[in-house]
C-alpha cells in the first residue's frame, strides 16, 4: 500500500481537530469534541496524551484511513522554547519541553507528543509547523523598559506566515523579498510586521497590543498595579480577568463579534463604542509595526476569524490604508498550513530543522 496520506493534528482546550491529505487534497477533517467531565480528571495538559490519542485512531477508522497509508504526522506546534520559523521534525528534547510546558501549559503542546507516538508506531517521520514560540525578533524588540521583564515573542505565527506566503503567490513575488504587516484576528490579536521573510516584532497576544475578543491588551501599568495590590483579585482571577474575561467578554459579555454588530445594528451605542474602540486600537498597533520596517510596507494583510467583520475591517482599512494596501484574508487554514509545511519538506523544497540545533537548551 501506497504512504502518500499526511496525518494533521490540531488540538485545542476541549477538542482536536484533525485532517487527513494526499497531496493538497483534503481527504477529510473532523473536530473531536472532548466531554469536559473526561477531561477534568487530567491534572494537566500532557496527561491527556492517551485520551486524545485513542480519540484520533478511532476516528482514521471511521474514515478508513489505515495508519499504512501515512507517509507523515505533524502538529500543531506548543509554547516551545523561542525558535526560528519552519518546519520540525519532533525530537526527543522536543518532547521533553512540551511535556512539562517550557513556556506554559497549552493544548497545542499535545500536537507533537501525539504526533510522534502515532507516526513512530508507523516508523515515519512527524513534525510541527511555525508553532506560537516562533522568536526572530531584532534586538530592539527585545526592551521593555524594565531590565526584569524582556519583551518576548509568541505569536499567531502557523496562519500569519500562511496567509503571507499565500499573498506572495497571489502577487508572484518572492516571500522573502516583501515587507509585510499581518494583522490576525482571532480570540487573540498578533500584529506582526514581516521583513524579508522573519517576523521581527509582534505583540505578545497575551499580554500587549489591541484588547482582543477575551484579551485585554496594553493596559495602562500603574492602574494595573494598583489592582493588583487592592486585595479585591487574587492571581488567578487577575490572569483570567486578562486572558478569557477581558476584551469584549470584560465590557460586552460576550467574545463573538457576531452577537456584538447585532447590538450594534439594533442601536446599542455602549456595543459600538467598544467595537470602534477595538477596531481604534488594530489600527494604531499596525501604524507602529509600519515604524519598525521605517514605513517600507508592500502591503497590509487583515486575517483570522474576526476578519469576517467587514464592519471592523473598514473601521480599521479607512486608518492605515494611507500606509500600503490594505488586503482582507478572513479566517485561518491552520490544517492546511501545517499540511503545506510538510509537503514542503518532503518535497525536498526546505529542509526540517532539527529543535536541540536551533534553540538554546539548558540542561
Amino acid at each position: 500500500m501506497k504512504r502518500d496520506h499526511v496525518l494533521v493534528i490540531n488540538p485545542g482546550s476541549t477538542s482536536t481537530k484533525i485532517a487527513v491529505y494526499q497531496g493538497e487534497t483534503q481527504c477529510f477533517q473532523e473536530n473531536l469534541i472532548h466531554d469536559a467531565n473526561d477531561l477534568a480528571v487530567f491534572s494537566h495538559v500532557a496527561e491527556q496524551f492517551e485520551y486524545r490519542k485513542e480519540a484520533i485512531l478511532k476516528s482514521l477508522e471511521r474514515h478508513q484511513i489505515l495508519p499504512e497509508q501515512l507517509i507523515a504526522v505533524v502538529g500543531r506546534g506548543g509554547l516551545l522554547r523561542p525558535m526560528p520559523s519552519g518546519t520540525y521534525k519532533v525530537t526527543m528534547p522536543m518532547i521533553k519541553d512540551l511535556q512539562v510546558g517550557i513556556q506554559g501549559e497549552h493544548a497545542s503542546n499535545l500536537g507533537g507528543i501525539l504526533a510522534k507516538s502515532i507516526a513512530d508506531s508507523e516508523a515515519i517521520e512527524s513534525y510541527i509547523v511555525d508553532p506560537v514560540a516562533v522568536d526572530e525578533f531584532i534586538p530592539l524588540a527585545r526592551i521593555s523598559g524594565i531590565p526584569q521583564i524582556k519583551r518576548k515573542s509568541l505569536v499567531h505565527a502557523l496562519n500569519i506566515r500562511a496567509i503571507a506566503k499565500r499573498y506572495s503567490k497571489e502577487i508572484n513575488k518572492p516571500f522573502e523579498t516583501l515587507n509585510l504587516i499581518v494583522a490576525h484576528l482571532g480570540g487573540g490579536i498578533s500584529i506582526a510586521p514581516i521583513k524579508q521573510g522573519k517576523i521581527i516584532d509582534v505583540n505578545n497576544a497575551n499580554e500587549m497590543g489591541p484588547f482582543s475578543p477575551e484579551r485585554v491588551g496594553s493596559l495602562p501599568v500603574g492602574a494595573l498595579s494598583a489592582l493588583c495590590f487592592s486585595g479585591k483579585c487574587t492571581y488567578p482571577e487577575m490572569k483570567r480577568k486578562m486572558r478569557g474575561r477581558g476584551g469584549l467578554v470584560g465590557y460586552l459579555g460576550t467574545n463573538d463579534a457576531r452577537d456584538v454588530l447585532k447590538r450594534i445594528e439594533a442601536g446599542d451605542e455602549e456595543a459600538k463604542l467598544v467595537f470602534d474602540a477595538m477596531g481604534y486600537q488594530i489600527a494604531k498597533e499596525i501604524g507602529a509595526m509600519a515604524t519598525v520596517i521605517e514605513g517600507k510596507v508592500d502591503a497590509i494583510l487583515i486575517t483570522g476569524g474576526v476578519a469576517y467583520a467587514k464592519y471592523l475591517t473598514d473601521a480599521v482599512e479607512s486608518r492605515v490604508k494611507f500606509i500600503a494596501p490594505v488586503f482582507v484574508m478572513p479566517g485561518e487554514d491552520e490544517m492546511g498550513a501545517l499540511n503545506l509545511g510538510v509537503l514542503s519538506v518532503l518535497g525536498g523544497k526546505e529542509n526540517a530543522k532539527i529543535y536541540e540545533e536551533e534553540v538554546a537548551l539548558d540542561d
